[in-house]
C-alpha cells in the first residue's frame, strides 16, 4: 500500500509511520515540526519529510490512504486536497484496528496504568520469547519501535487511550478496537478540555466495554468503585475476572511480591504498580503464560520510561522522574515512593502542565494528592496558562488547592532549579512529576545534585 502521514511527526504516529515501512508499505509523511526521537528515528528509516510544512501536491491519486494523525486541523491544506481527490482518509486508531481485524485484540484500558500495563504484558511476552503485534504509549527496553505489526502473529496488544482519535473523527481511539480481551484499570476524570464532566467521561469507558465483542472478556480492577460498577452493570455478553492488589511487602527499600512459591523481590514498587502486575498477571494467563512463568518473567520488569524511572542514585540519595499529573496518579506516585523509602525524605515537584491540570476549576480535585511528601513544590507557566486560553491561576489558588502544609510554588523556571539545586539531598528521594520539562529544567544536569 502507498500511504501518506498528515504530522507524522506524532508519538505514536511516527511508531506506526514505522512499523508500515518495516512491513514493505510505501510511507511518505508531513509535519510543521518534528523533535527529538521521533526525528532520528524518522530520519534513521528514510522517512523524514525534506521539509516541515503543507504540502497538498504530495496527495496524488497514487495514493490508497491517508492517515490523519491527532495534531492536524480541520483546515489541513493535505487533508483538503485528500477529500477532493476521494481518498479515503483513516485516523490512527481506524487504521491500526484495520490492521488488527484478523488477530486477537487485547486492549488495555483505564485513567491511569495503561502504559506500565502494556508494557508489563510485552516484557513477559518476550522474556518467553512469544510473538505478538503491539502498540504501547512509551520506549520499553528491548523494542526498537512503539508499535509492531505482522502478518502472522495471532495477538496485537494495544495501549486504549480515551482520547480523541483525529480533528475530523471525535470519537476516542479505544471505542475503534473491538476488542476480544479488554482492561480497565481504574476512572479519574481527565481530559476535561474534551469531556466537561465527570458522568461524561464515565460514559467513554461504559461504551468501551460494550465495544468488546460477544463471548470476549473483560479483566478489571475491583477496588475501583465506578469500574466495578461499569463490569457488574454491563449488558454486554461477556467474560468478566475481576483482579485486586496482592499481598506484598517494603523490606530494605525493596518490594517483595508474596506469591504461592513464596516471596519474590521486584525491580518496581508502589501499591499502584502491583495493583498493575495482578492484572497484567490476568491477561498474559488469557495470551497463553501461567503463573510461575509470569511470575519468573516479571521478576526482571524495570518499568516503563518516564514512569517511577530512577534516574540517578547514591548510597543515600535517589531521583526518580514520572509522567504523573493527574491527581490520582500524583497522589499514587507519592504514595508509592513514601512506602518504598519511609525512613528518608520525600521531596516531590510537580509541573503543572496539562489543560486539566491548569485549570482553575479542575485544580480542586488536587487536594490531599501531595500529602505523602514531607516537602512538595508545584511549577506551572503562566505563560502556558495563557496560551491555553485558560483563567489565570495564582499560588494562593493552587494552594488553596493541594490543602499542603508548606507548599512552595513556583513561576519562573530558573527560581525552581535554584531552589532545588539549594536543597539538602542527602536521606532524600526527590521526585519528579510532569508531562513537561519545568520550562527547560536539565535532567542531566539533576542528576549531579546527588
Amino acid at each position: 500500500m502507498n500511504l501518506h502521514f498528515i504530522a507524522i511527526g506524532g508519538s505514536a504516529m511516527h511508531a506506526l509511520a514505522i512499523a508500515l515501512h518495516d512491513k514493505s508499505y510505501q510511507i511518505t509523511g508531513s509535519d510543521d515540526a518534528i523533535y527529538g526521537t521521533s526525528k532520528a528515528a524518522l530520519e534513521n528509516k528514510g522517512l523524514l519529510p525534506e521539509k516541515m510544512g503543507w504540502f497538498p501536491e504530495k496527495i496524488t491519486t497514487g495514493l490508497d490512504a491517508v492517515i490523519l494523525g491527532m495534531h492536524a486541523r480541520e483546515d489541513n491544506p493535505e487533508l483538503l486536497r485528500a477529500k477532493e481527490l476521494g481518498i479515503k482518509v483513516y485516523s490512527y486508531p481506524e487504521f491500526l484496528f484495520e490492521q488488527a481485524k484478523q488477530k486477537t485484540r487485547v486492549v488495555i484500558a483505564g485513567s491511569h496504568g495503561k502504559t506500565t500495563i502494556t508494557s508489563m504484558i510485552l516484557h513477559v511476552m518476550q522474556y518467553h520469547e512469544k510473538e505478538v503485534d503491539f502498540m504501547v504509549g512509551a520506549p520499553l527496553e528491548g523494542f526498537d519501535n512503539m508499535v509492531h505489526l505482522t502478518e502472522e502473529n495471532d495477538f496485537i496488544v494495544i495501549e486504549g487511550d480515551e482520547y480523541l482519535s483525529s480533528a475530523i473523527d471525535r470519537r476516542p481511539k479505544f471505542h475503534l478496537y473491538e476488542p476480544n480481551i479488554a482492561f480497565l484499570s481504574g476512572i479519574a476524570w481527565d481530559h476535561i478540555n474534551v469531556f466537561p464532566s465527570y458522568d461524561n467521561y464515565v460514559q467513554q469507558f461504559e461504551k468501551f466495554v460494550s465495544s468488546i465483542v460477544n463471548g470476549g472478556i473483560l479483566v478489571y480492577n475491583e477496588e475501583d468503585p465506578e469500574v466495578k460498577r461499569i463490569a457488574e452493570e454491563t449488558s454486554n455478553p461477556i467474560r468478566k475476572h475481576a483482579y485486586h492488589t496482592p499481598e506484598y511487602h517494603v523490606q530494605d527499600e525493596m518490594c517483595i511480591l508474596d506469591t504461592p512459591e513464596g516471596e519474590l523481590p521486584l525491580e518496581i514498587f508502589g501499591k499502584h504498580n502491583l495493583n498493575n502486575l495482578a492484572g497484567a498477571k490476568w491477561i498474559c494467563q488469557h495470551m497463553g503464560i501461567d503463573e510461575d512463568d509470569f511470575y519468573e518473567a516479571i521478576a526482571t520488569f524495570k518499568g516503563a520510561a518516564k514512569r517511577l524511572e530512577k534516574i540517578a542514585e547514591t548510597s543515600s540519595a535517589v531521583i526518580f522522574k514520572d509522567f504523573a499529573h493527574s491527581p490520582s496518579k500524583v497522589k499514587a506516585t507519592t504514595a508509592a515512593v513514601k512506602e518504598q523509602f519511609p525512613d528518608r525524605k520525600v521531596i516531590a515537584c510537580l509541573e503543572l502542565h496539562t489543560y486539566s491540570s491548569l485549570n482553575a476549576q479542575f485544580l480542586k480535585q488536587y487536594e490531599n494528592a501531595l500529602d505523602f511528601a514531607d516537602e512538595a513544590l508545584v511549577f506551572y507557566s503562566p505563560e502556558a496558562v495563557s496560551q491555553k486560553k485558560l483563567e489565570k491561576v495564582s499560588a494562593e489558588v493552587i494552594s488553596d488547592a493541594f490543602q499542603k502544609e508548606g507548599l512552595r510554588v513556583f513561576t519562573d523556571p530558573a527560581e525552581l532549579k535554584q531552589s532545588l539545586e539549594a536543597t539538602d539531598l542527602s536521606n532524600s528521594a526527590l521526585l519528579l512529576m510532569s508531562s513537561g520539562n519545568y520550562g527547560g529544567l536539565d535532567l542531566d544536569e539533576v542528576k549531579t545534585w546527588i
